[in-house]
């Protein structure tokens, strides 16, 4: 294996190790919960202390992880978007504002509607409070903007060492 593949898959590891550990927890909760009671005269299928035990251990790695990353995300410039953190917060600002722009376009347009237009003289017709192609267009430009800080992002990501 290449030095460099080995590299990004070395950066990939905090995320990686993330997400191990949450889905960790969850089957141990689950099986916690089925240990959790038994039947009066039987055993439980597995010791509910040992596996609560288990999670305290795994949730104090993933604590440490996740504090680790988020001091390197406070920590890290990534240029135009200041920090990592600053990078992350106008990211999921920008989705949300895409998402209610997205959402207002359909409903002026009146997408989701059954029969939008009139089908007989006599029925009102529905008119478009917004302007349905501005809003595109503004979707358009978020849209880009998502992608474009998503990149600066993940090479971020990719350059930067976790902090201890």
């Amino acid at each position: 294996m290449s030095p460099s593949g080995r590299w990004r898959r070395d950066k990939a590891l905090p995320s990686r190790r993330g997400a191990e550990a949450t889905r960790r927890v969850e089957r141990l909760r689950a099986r916690v919960v089925d240990s959790a009671r038994y039947q009066e005269g039987g055993t439980p299928a597995e010791d509910a202390a040992q596996l609560l035990a288990e999670v305290a251990g795994t949730l104090d790695s993933l604590e440490s992880l996740i504090r680790r990353i988020n001091r390197t995300n406070a920590t890290v410039e990534t240029g135009p978007d200041g920090t990592l953190t600053d990078a992350l917060a106008r990211r999921d600002v920008l989705r949300l504002r895409h998402s209610v722009v997205t959402a207002a376009a359909d409903a002026a347009a009146g997408k989701g509607e059954r029969g939008y237009g009139r089908q007989l003289r006599s029925e009102l017709m529905m008119l478009s409070a917004l302007p349905v192609a501005e809003l595109r267009g503004q979707a358009d430009v978020l849209a880009r903007e998502i992608r474009e800080i998503d990149v600066r992002i993940q090479r971020t990501n990719w350059e930067v060492d976790l902090l201890d």
